[in-house]
């Protein structure tokens, strides 16, 4: 059977917080910016209350605490959601985050979309076959448009978004906040 055929994303729940915690403790991150730390983190947080941190995920009207970025500085909170990939067990997750009435973003936020999938499941087209079902979904936020940021050396980021029609718009430096190197902005227009 063809994986990609098996994959869907689904709502973070209990249901599904085993296989989570499992990819967290095999050293794996949600986050690509601060890795390690962001998985001990919501380990932590996930010990402490995990109804609390399943619910925490899915902040559509963007009640949550402020965000907290890598040097401390924080701002108003985005609507958003993290959505998780399964094919039968946990498989990654894909993040999405959005300013009401526009497809523009505050400069603090790099970009609308993040993904990542646990290393063992890598290289099956779970990432692309991701992206391609979260779209219809900022379609229906009538945006104009997402942007995707990478590195410029995440070649197989690249190969998802550009998979998904996305089209390279710049390359830039990210603010100091995230560590100021450099980076490669896609747009993918909805």
């Amino acid at each position: 059977m063809d994986p990609l055929s098996t994959l869907t994303l689904v709502n973070p729940a209990i249901a599904y917080l085993p296989g989570y915690i499992d990819a967290l403790e095999r050293g794996w991150s949600p986050d690509n910016v601060r890795g390690a730390v962001a998985a001990q983190e919501e380990l932590a947080q996930i010990g402490r209350d995990p109804d609390a941190f399943v619910a925490r995920l899915v902040d559509v009207e963007a009640k949550g605490a402020p965000i907290v970025l890598p040097d401390g500085t924080t701002f108003r909170r985005l609507p958003g959601y993290r959505l998780w990939l399964w094919d039968g067990e946990f498989c990654g997750s894909i993040g999405f985050r959005w300013q009401p009435g526009t497809s523009a973003l505050p400069a603090h936020v790099l970009g609308h979309i993040g993904y990542a999938v646990v290393p063992w499941k890598q290289r099956r087209g779970y990432a692309t076959q991701a992206l391609a079902m979260l779209l219809p979904r900022a379609r229906s936020l009538d945006l104009e448009y997402v942007d995707i940021t990478t590195d410029p050396e995440n070649v197989e980021s690249q190969k998802v978004i550009l998979g998904n029609n996305g089209v390279l718009v710049e390359r830039f430096k990210e603010p100091e906040q995230y560590g100021g190197e450099d980076a490669l902005r896609f747009r993918i227009f909805l």
